[in-house]
């Protein structure tokens, strides 16, 4: 697991917000939620997921196709048709174009301009509007106070939309009605400087009604969760826990005779990180033992390794977990950057290729970018050490570093070639946004 992009304002820090990446938790939730984004008629490829490192009880769409989800509510659901629900009736709000004056205006904003605009929305929530409209800077009041807010209309349009998504793939919609209990439970509940799902998304006794009355009326409504997706939930619980908790906390919610798969994970994930290997590895072997095809439990054994300083030791786990998930871009980054950390031109030259793989499945990790940059200068690549310098420099808003390294590498690559003209595309790219913001 990675954590990325903490926003730089202090409020933002206080708040703990930021991204994180996680292999196994994205292909979960891609799992569930591709079926529904093809029943709503959507390009699954072009709905990115994004998961928000706060306890708040909150998802939302914003900026066009972008589903926003907080661990708070990973952790809070109790099953898959809950998580499910949820991103049914995103997938509504998506389909339905709602929000349209914000989208609008953040449908080309950076993740960054995003979360600024959520820390902004929630200031405003709890009475800080002078200080929201100082954190969303530029932005109008009202669509400021817009933010986040879906009508009980909107609301009521996409509970309807999710349950024919649902219906379509033959999955049952009482998770949608068992979440909206969850909500009113939590409604009082403090959820730091983060408004609550309840708060954004308005719930009346009529939308309940009438999504109780499509639920008991669908054919699907008794069809249970599989095992498979209980089991699936329940790892990445287990596995946010430990990424997320102090270690005692983690032993208190999964004690030592906890010796489930859950109970191990999460106790191998808080041993690695306190940091205590020997009972790290203890439980990871105990897990690969049970489960020795499982490329994620493979992964975090080479990530626990190498973030303790054994690079080498980490080697074989990553190349077991890539081999076993081929297609699985941020193991392939975290292969790629092991083998430039051990200093050797071989293993650079052998993380190009590792790195280039991951870049067909993600063309945007900047985190990709950055040690491919590495890679090349190890080895001596010139050239592409400035193309990927300016990829990653424009990946990053470093518009004027974009524009530098791009120059550079044109005098590397013949004009119409592609890595030319691919220079010609960053310098006009970064060029226009420069222009924009003056």
């Amino acid at each position: 697991m990675v954590f990325l992009m903490a926003v730089p304002q202090a409020s933002a820090q206080r708040s703990g917000l930021s991204f994180i990446r996680d292999a196994e938790i994205e292909h979960t939730l891609r799992s569930y939620a591709t079926p529904l984004f093809d029943a709503a008629g959507l390009n699954g490829n072009d709905v990115a997921i994004y998961i928000i490192n706060n306890r708040a009880l909150n998802a939302f769409v914003a900026g066009g196709q972008r589903l926003f989800i907080f661990t708070g509510l990973l952790e809070r659901v109790d099953n898959p048709g809950q998580l499910k629900g949820v991103i049914a009736h995103e997938t509504g709000h998506i389909a339905g174009g709602h929000l349209a004056r914000t989208q609008d205006a953040l449908e080309n904003a950076s993740i960054k301009a995003i979360l600024g605009y959520i820390l902004g929305a929630a200031a405003i929530v709890a009475g800080g509007g002078q200080a929201g409209s100082a954190i969303i800077l530029g932005a109008q009041d009202t669509a400021t106070k817009s933010f986040l807010q879906y009508s009980r209309t909107q609301e009521s349009s996409a509970d309807q939309a999710a349950i024919s998504y649902l219906e379509s793939t033959g999955q049952s919609g009482r998770g949608m009605v068992d979440f909206l209990d969850i909500l009113g439970s939590a409604e009082n509940r403090a959820y730091g400087n983060i408004p609550t799902y309840y708060r954004s998304h308005p719930i009346s006794s009529e939308r309940v009604a009438a999504l109780k009355r499509r639920v008991e009326s669908s054919p699907y409504k008794d069809v249970p969760d599989t095992p498979a997706e209980i089991d699936e939930l329940k790892r990445i619980q287990a596995k946010l826990f430990g990424y997320t908790r102090a270690l005692a906390k983690t032993l208190k919610k999964y004690p030592p005779e906890d010796q489930s798969v859950y109970g191990r994970y999460a106790r191998a994930i808080g041993y690695f990180r306190y940091p205590d290997m020997n009972k790290a590895l203890t439980e990871i072997d105990s897990l690969l033992q049970e489960f020795p095809d499982d490329p994620y439990f493979h992964e975090l054994k080479g990530q626990a390794l190498y973030e303790n300083g054994d690079v080498y030791g980490a080697l074989p786990s990553l190349e077991t977990a890539i081999a076993l998930a081929p297609d699985e871009p941020l193991i392939l980054t975290l292969y790629g950057t092991v083998l430039n950390a051990t200093g050797q031109v071989a293993d650079s030259e052998k993380a190009i290729a590792v790195l280039l793989e991951s870049l067909s499945y993600e063309v945007n990790n900047g985190t990709t970018w950055d040690q491919l940059a590495t890679a090349y200068s190890r080895t001596g690549k010139t050239g592409l050490l400035a193309m990927a310098s300016a990829e990653r420099s424009l990946l990053q808003g470093n518009l004027q570093k974009a524009i530098f390294h791009a120059k550079r590498a044109q005098d590397f690559f013949a004009p119409g070639t592609p890595n030319n003209l691919r220079a010609e595309d960053i310098i006009t790219i970064a060029g226009q946004e420069l222009r924009r913001r003056q």
